[in-house]
């Protein structure tokens, strides 16, 4: 049997049914209908011979092998992730998983919901909020969605001005920049240290570690703001709140960011989802969905959804966000990553990429680079010496290695967990032009940042200590999809 035949759904009964319905004769009567000419437009395209479905996955493997496949260190919100087998097997790979969407019937959709809730009890203890929602689209949008919240809720209802500090990463500056001119807001671009605030801004926007790897305090801004009525959201990463103070600490009135590095491919972008976290003061205003735990009918724990008077099903065009969906397998899976984990296994995780970026920072410098960044968790700013630039694109491209290029003289690197020792002699090679093994860099001595020690601890819920174990995990998710 063909593939068409296998996996279009209609028959050709079904086909005549549904044409009758509609009053049409034929498939390509209805496409005229909608969209006159296109038929006759199609009747000149030089297709190729249809092919089986096991014929084309080899033509296609055969496509996909002329991809050169390079390591990249790019960053800027997206990294190499490890993702569990168990959960790879029993997540990604099971349909009683994957084909799920929204969990509106949370009579039959408890397991998803409980695990929905998970994750934005992850979010809340990473970033030392009260508050969670279920995932959004991405980091950007995410942004974009504070702002929009923030404007809202504005306490001088003529504010029109939004901060961004320009070491925000360049997606979210962009993003931000298209919600902002579509609502007739103004972006101030700038440097955070160097802001001046007044009572016209609503709010402000900063990255925590930020795009260029720097961890920075922003304890002034945050206040400035806070002194005008306005309100100011962290841009961060999940790993690195693992191991830093949370911005719930510092002041912060939101925090946005990806949950991508816990388990997900970067996947050509996409998709990952993105999480948001704010104060309870804001949770009329707080966009997409909000699971809650509540009591059933029988007296016994039940989840559902919560605060659906402000979401787009029910109020339309009055909604408080557009947003109408979750990144919702991206979330569960990024819940089952942490539960894998546990707060000790992703701090070992964290601690594991930074000794990495220390290591090769400090050989860096050693050889004559200039290391740009000061206090960093997995990102380093590197200006090559004259001599070492001169071939560095080639070096690079001859080693399979994509970085971030900042400008003609410097680059960023950022590392990951899946990041092996024996990567680094590598890209230090591609960068110096010089050699330096595995050995020697592990055996650098050096200080952790200082700044990389979280006072408190986190996930101190008994799920996030009893499925550490590939076995426990497994039977947890087999309980929730069951659920």
């Amino acid at each position: 049997m063909d593939f068409a035949n296998r996996h279009i759904g209609p028959d050709s009964d079904d086909i005549r049914d549904m044409l009758v319905a509609i009053n049409k004769n034929s498939i390509s009567e209805l496409i005229d209908s909608i969209l006159p000419g296109l038929t006759e437009d199609q009747n000149g395209l030089d297709l190729m011979e249809p092919m089986s479905e096991n014929g084309f996955l080899k033509y296609a493997q055969s496509i996909a092998s002329m991809n050169k496949n390079f390591r990249s260190y790019i960053g800027m919100g997206y990294v190499s992730s490890l993702t569990p087998t168990v959960i790879q097997r029993n997540i990604l790979e099971d349909p009683g998983w994957y084909t799920q969407y929204t969990p509106y019937q949370s009579e039959i959709s408890q397991g998803r919901l409980e695990a929905l809730f998970n994750f934005q009890t992850i979010v809340c203890e990473l970033t030392g909020m009260e508050l969670s929602n279920a995932s959004l689209l991405d980091e950007a949008t995410a942004a974009a969605e504070a702002m929009a919240m923030f404007y809202i809720c504005r306490k001088n209802k003529n504010a029109s001005k939004f901060f961004v500090d320009f070491q925000c990463h360049p997606q979210t500056i962009a993003v931000l920049k298209t919600r902002a001119k579509a609502r007739g807001w103004s972006i101030e671009l700038g440097s955070y240290d160097a802001f001046e605030v007044e009572d016209t801004f609503f709010g402000g926007i900063v990255q925590y570690p930020n795009t260029t790897g720097e961890i920075l305090d922003y304890s002034v801004i945050t206040e400035d703001l806070h002194s005008v009525g306005a309100n100011i959201v962290y841009a961060t990463d999940p790993l690195a709140l693992s191991v830093l103070t949370a911005p719930g600490s510092l002041g912060a009135d939101a925090v946005i960011g990806s949950m991508q590095r816990f388990g997900m491919p970067m996947g050509n972008g996409g998709p990952h989802a993105a999480f948001f976290a704010t104060k309870q003061s804001f949770k009329r205003f707080i966009p997409g969905r909000i699971i809650g735990a509540s009591i059933d009918s029988d007296g016994n724990p039940a989840f559902r959804m919560a605060l659906q008077t402000r979401e787009q099903h029910i109020r339309r065009e009055k909604a408080i966000s557009n947003i109408c969906t979750a990144q919702a397998l991206p979330a569960i899976v990024a819940t089952m990553y942490a539960i894998y984990h546990g707060s000790k296994g992703l701090r070992d995780i964290a601690y594991c990429v930074h000794s990495k970026a220390r290591a090769l920072a400090d050989a860096l410098a050693k050889s004559g680079c200039k290391i740009n960044t000061i206090n960093y968790f997995d990102t380093i700013c590197v200006e090559p010496t004259e001599k070492q630039n001169a071939e560095l694109t080639s070096r690079l491209d001859l080693a399979e290695i994509n970085v971030r290029h900042l400008d003609r003289n410097t680059i960023g690197i950022t590392l990951d967990e899946a990041t092996e020792w024996s990567e680094l002699p590598k890209l230090f090679q591609a960068i110096t032009n010089d050699t330096i093994c595995t050995d020697e860099l592990k055996n650098i001595e050096y200080d952790l940042s200082d700044c990389l020690d979280r006072p408190d601890d986190f996930f101190i819920n008994s799920v996030f200590m009893s499925c550490t174990s590939e076995t426990k995990l497994l039977r947890y998710m087999q309980k929730l999809k069951n659920r």
